[in-house]
């Protein structure tokens, strides 16, 4: 039942004694079962279009850990690949897109409303994890939010800095107002359509919206997700949805009101006792172990495990990490992680 399911709970503002856990990127490559099924697919892309591999890579960490959500298997730029960009994955290197410059690029995008045929694939892998999750398991779909989204449609790739994305919005803004503005519209269509396939809790991952300062930070991180958020609430009014505004700093405090999110995952940088007073007096909060623990593992994985529990145990809170697990983690030091959790 929909009610047992604890992540269900803490994003409704329950506190509870033991919280829900899952990781960011859990399905991926530190799992060999996952590398395994990788080869089979061939390509990074076909491994999101086909439904049963990718809802295979999903289901491979919640029957090794029992997590308390699955998020389904896919990637932030399927939606430049659904309006039309050109994206591909060099192995070893990460993705790569054709890059948009000027208002012809945008022009030549699709309608927001375009995407969903080329996306079918997508809610197909809902409808199969809606069926083969276990009842306790929670259902996570996502999307990344505009800004990021529009950094790798930019540079054709990811940046440290995301310095094309920012050079473009300050020399050609009417530019990159439409590039944000379709991306904006498609996420909407896209989440949407993930809830009407199965999808129980929704994220928005803002990867580079630490790069984003004062009042662009305002108006193309803020603005955007309380866009996005504000539609999905109108269409599915029950829908908890997750924010995620990496490297926000001080601006996470209340982001959550300013948005209309229903939880806010935190980075590791952000300090606890600053969280437990400022930010979760909002809501929810999701996080925020540093993911290296998961490599080097120890005492210090369950020593920080269990503070982390603590600090942010006095309110909502689903335990994650800051980011996404890397490949070279240890799976051992996951169930290391969920026993300094949920005890035992």
């Amino acid at each position: 039942m929909t009610k047992d399911k604890l992540l269900l709970r803490a994003l409704a503002g329950e506190t509870l004694d033991v919280p829900p856990v899952w990781l960011m990127r859990q399905a991926g490559r530190y799992l060999p079962e996952y590398r395994a099924t990788r080869a089979k697919a061939g390509d990074f892309l076909i491994l999101c279009y086909t439904p049963e591999l990718a809802a295979e890579v999903t289901l491979q960490p919640i029957r090794r850990y029992g997590f308390d959500a699955a998020i389904m298997f896919a990637d932030i730029l399927l939606i430049p690949d659904a309006l039309g960009a050109d994206v591909w994955f060099v192995t070893g290197e990460g993705p790569r897109l054709s890059t948009i410059t000027g208002a012809d690029g945008v022009a030549r995008l699709k309608p927001a409303d375009a995407i969903h045929d080329h996306l079918a694939p997508v809610y197909e892998t809902l409808r199969i994890l809606r069926r083969e999750l276990p009842e306790e398991t929670a259902l996570i779909g996502f999307a990344g939010a505009p800004w990021t989204v529009a950094t790798y449609m930019i540079a054709g790739r990811g940046t440290p800095d995301q310095g094309p994305a920012h050079e473009l919005r300050q020399s050609d803004q009417a530019t990159f107002d439409a590039l944000m503005d379709r991306i904006t519209g498609a996420t909407i269509e896209y989440l949407s359509a993930q809830v009407d396939a199965g999808a129980e809790v929704l994220k928005l991952f803002d990867s580079w919206a630490g790069s984003l300062k004062g009042n662009a930070f305002d108006q193309y991180c803020v603005a955007p997700a309380r866009k996005i958020i504000s539609a999905l609430k109108l269409r599915h009014p029950d829908i908890p949805i997750i924010a995620f505004p990496r490297e926000a700093g001080q601006r996470y405090e209340g982001f959550a009101k300013a948005t209309g999110a229903d939880c806010v995952a935190l980075d590791t940088a952000v300090d606890l006792n600053w969280a437990a007073d400022v930010v979760q007096k909002d809501g929810c909060v999701q996080g925020n172990l540093d993911p290296r623990l998961m490599v080097t593992g120890g005492t210090a994985l369950t020593t920080e495990t269990q503070r982390i529990a603590r600090a942010l145990g006095n309110g909502p809170h689903i335990f994650n990490l800051g980011h996404g697990i890397t490949p070279d983690a240890d799976p051992e030091n996951v169930h290391r992680l969920l026993e300094a959790v949920r005890g035992g």
